[in-house]
C-alpha cells in the first residue's frame, strides 16, 4: 500500500492576505501577553481562529511567524505622518511632533511590542536590527532632516542635527516612556505628555535657537 502524501498550498489572491492578516493578528497578541518564548503554536492557533495545520500552510515554524510580525509592525510605524513641513517654525513643529511621537510609543501595546523585540534581539539580531532602523531610526532620520532645513532657514544653530534629534526624543520620553515600558506606570495621558513635550521643547530651544543678529 502507498502512503499518500498531503501538501497543504496556501491559497492566493485577497484571501490569502487575509488568512495572513487573521493569523498574524493573533499570533501578536500571544507574543505581547506571554512573549517569545511563552508563545507556542497551539496557542497562536487558538487565538487566530484556526487549525494548526493551517497556521503552518502559511508560517513555517514561530520564529518565521514573529518576524513577519515585526516586519509589519515596522513598516507600520515607518508610514506614521508626521508634519515635518520644513516651512513650519520649530516650536510649532517640535511640540507637535512630541506629542504625536509619545502617543505613539507609549500607546497600550506599543511598549509591549519594544519589550518582546528587546527580549528577543540577541537571539534573532536581524529582527532586532531591522525594527531599529524602521522604526526608530527612521523617525530621527525625519526629525534630523526638518531640523537641518530649519537650520538653513536661520531660525536654529545646529552642528550635528543627527545628535539634536535624538536628544530631542529621549528628552521627550523623559519619566514617561521607561516606566512605561517597563510597566511601572499606565501609559501616560495626553496631559501628562503634553508637560513634557512643553518642557522638552522649551529646553531644545533654549540650546540650539539661532541667536538674533
Amino acid at each position: 500500500m502507498v502512503a499518500q502524501t498531503h501538501l497543504s498550498i496556501a491559497p492566493q489572491g485577497d484571501d490569502d492576505s487575509a488568512k495572513r492578516h487573521q493569523i498574524m493578528d493573533g499570533a501578536r497578541r500571544v507574543f505581547m501577553d506571554l512573549g517569545f518564548d511563552g508563545a507556542s503554536m497551539n496557542e497562536i492557533a487558538r487565538a487566530a481562529g484556526v487549525s494548526k495545520g493551517t497556521l503552518y500552510v502559511y508560517f513555517a515554524d514561530k520564529n518565521r511567524l514573529f518576524e513577519a510580525i515585526v516586519e509589519r509592525e515596522s513598516l507600520d510605524h515607518g508610514k506614521k505622518a508626521f508634519n515635518f513641513d520644513p516651512a513650519l517654525d520649530a516650536e510649532t513643529s517640535l511640540r507637535a511632533f512630541g506629542r504625536a511621537y509619545l502617543e505613539i510609543v507609549c500607546r497600550p501595546d506599543g511598549g509591549s511590542a519594544v519589550r518582546t523585540v528587546m527580549a528577543i534581539a540577541e537571539r534573532m539580531p536581524d529582527v532586532g536590527r531591522r525594527f531599529y532602523d524602521r522604526v526608530i531610526a527612521h523617525t530621527m532620520r525625519l526629525l534630523a532632516a526638518y531640523l537641518t532645513a530649519r537650520v538653513e532657514a536661520g531660525e536654529l544653530a545646529i552642528d550635528n542635527c543627527e545628535l539634536a534629534a535624538a536628544q530631542y526624543m529621549r528628552m521627550c520620553q523623559a519619566t514617561l516612556f521607561e516606566p512605561y515600558v517597563f510597566q511601572a506606570k499606565p501609559a501616560p495621558s495626553k496631559e501628562q505628555i503634553a508637560i513634557v513635550v512643553d518642557s522638552a521643547a522649551r529646553l531644545f530651544l533654549a540650546g540650539y535657537r539661532a541667536p538674533k543678529s
